[in-house]
This record gives structure tokens, sequence and C-alpha cells, in this order.
């Protein structure tokens, strides 16, 4: 793709993120940032188009237009289905936005509804990654002491959680990635649960977002890296240098999961006693960590992607294998 029709493909996907009208001050913060996380002259190109998508300076008509391949089209709706769900199943509002972007692209009605479907049904069973609501301990309650904690046990489990979302931005279908933090949501419940925290999806997801790991913003970052290789992460520098599509994307969702792992099990350990600043401070500092080890667990995550199909992510994703 030219450096025009990834511009538009990605304000495609901030309006995508805005779609809902209710992202909080922390989400939009993270996009925020995200726009200008790149340094250097290139900083100001995403900053713009951030700045674009916030202020209404841009319709969705006008960026339609600029794609003209049919490669570009389907890549920007599926970018903005997944980006949609990340926060959870599509709303009204949502719905309304990906039918008029697929209308305004000229994409086939039945093929679009299916793909939109397909990652509806992946974010629904994410739902029941953990429990709605759950009245959380103390503090200072500690129902199970370290010493009861299979600490290598542990370690595997992160480690293979890591694995899978590594394996998911692998695979072809763009519906996988929308399986990424229902899995996430997952691992942490767990860890949560084997300190002797019944966690709620409410608490995970605030989890998340404070240790900065947010719900849209992180699908922003996953696609950008599979659009215009390490872009967003500083690697290419320049738009349009391609580090490999997938292979960014895969090495980021392996990295985040892996550090996040971490993070719960130092903050759930510790007795949530952790402040925001941090957590936030442990969670980059395990990131960095976490790019060697991926490295090192590239055959497995190959390996995983050559079994993973629809089937077998929905029933990852509801807990049941």
């Amino acid at each position: 793709m030219d450096f025009a029709t990834q511009e538009a493909v990605l304000t495609v996907a901030l309006m995508a993120a805005f779609a809902d009208g209710r992202n909080d001050e922390r989400e939009r913060d993270h996009l925020k940032a995200l726009a200008s996380s790149l340094g250097g002259a290139d900083s100001g190109d995403i900053a713009r188009l951030y700045q674009d998508v916030l202020f209404r300076r841009v319709t969705l008509e006008e960026v339609c237009a600029r794609l003209n391949s049919a490669e570009a089209k389907s890549f920007a709706y599926e970018m903005a289905v997944c980006v949609c769900d990340a926060d959870g199943v599509t709303d009204t509002r949502e719905k309304a936005f990906l039918a008029r972007l697929a209308g305004l692209l000229g994409l086939d009605a039945q093929g679009s509804a299916g793909l939109a479907a397909q990652a509806d049904a992946i974010a629904a069973a994410g739902v029941e990654a953990a429990p709605l609501n759950v009245e959380l301990p103390p503090q200072a309650a500690r129902p199970h002491e370290k010493s009861a904690i299979d600490e290598a046990e542990l370690d595997r489990s992160i480690v293979r959680a890591a694995v899978i979302n590594g394996a998911l931005e692998l695979l072809p279908q763009s519906w996988a990635s929308v399986a990424i933090i229902p899995l996430q949501i997952r691992l942490v419940y767990s860890i949560g649960k084997r300190y002797g925290y019944e966690l709620d999806q409410g608490h995970i997801r605030e989890f998340l977002s404070t240790v900065g790991v947010g719900l849209t913003s992180q699908y922003l970052e996953q696609f950008g890296r599979k659009l215009v290789g390490g872009l967003l992460g500083k690697a290419a520098g320049k738009w349009g240098k391609a580090l490999g599509g997938a292979g960014t994307g895969m090495a980021f969702s392996f990295a985040s999961t892996w550090a996040l792992g971490q993070v719960a099990r130092r903050y759930y350990a510790g007795g949530r006693q952790m402040s925001a600043g941090v957590l936030k401070q442990s969670f980059q500092g395990l990131l960095g960590e976490a790019k060697s080890l991926q490295t090192q667990y590239l055959p497995q995550i190959q390996d995983e992607a050559k079994h993973l199909d629809a089937t077998r992510v929905m029933e990852m994703v509801r807990g049941r294998v």
C-alpha cells in the first residue's frame, strides 16, 4: 500500500474507535499516546490523523474515496470490525457505522455482514472469560499464601497464553485477532483466582487499562503493525516501511500478553498493593524482556498457528480448551 492508502486505512480504524461515542477519558488517552508515540518527523502524521478524526475534520465519505483497490477496501473494513469489537460486541451505533462503511466501500453486503457476525460471536464468547459482577475481597485479604502457588506451572500458563495470542496473529483470518483481548482477560482472571481473588470483567478491564493496555488502542496497534510493519512501535521510523506485517503483529501480541501475565502475577501475589504508576512502569519493563523471549518461542508460536481454526479459537475464548 502507498502512503495515502495507509493513511486512509488507519483513519478508518480511528473512526471506528470513536464510532460508539463512549470512549472514556483513559481510552482516549491511550489512543492519543499511540498517535504520538512515534517520535521524529513521522509523529506528526499519526497525531494529525488522530486530531482530524477527534475533531471531525474529515468525513468517512472523503476517506473511503481514497481507497481504490479491493484489497485496501477489504482490509479497512476488517480493521474497523475488529476495532469496534475490541471492547465487546458492537452496539447499535457501531453496527450503523460498519454498515455505512461497507456501503461506501462497495463491499458485498453478505460477505461484510458475515465477517462482522464472526467477530461479534468471538467478542460475545469473551464475556464468559470472567464473571460480570463479583465482590472483591479487601486488598489485605490473601486467601492463598504464596507458598501454595506452583510458580513453575504459573509461568507455563503465562507463556502458553502468550504463544496462543502470538499464533492468532499469524492466521489469515482477521477475526482471529478479536480473540486476543478475551484471552488476556481470561489469563488475568485465572492468575487472580490462583491468589484467591475472584475477579470480574469490570475489574480486569480496569486493570488492563491501568497497566497501559487499552482495549481499542491495543487493536489499533496490532493492526497498525500489520499495516505498516513496525511503524507504531518506532521500529520502522517512516511510513510504508513494512517489516513483515503478521510477524510484527505476532511479536507485539506475544510480548503484551506475557508482560500482562507477569505484572498481574506480581500485583495479586502482593495483595493488590501496587500503585497505578508502578503497574505501568512494571508492564513497560516486562515488555522489553518479552521481546527477547519471543524469538525463543517463535517455533512454538508457528506450530500453534497450524492447529488453530475458528472452532478451536472459540473454545479457547470460552475456556473449554
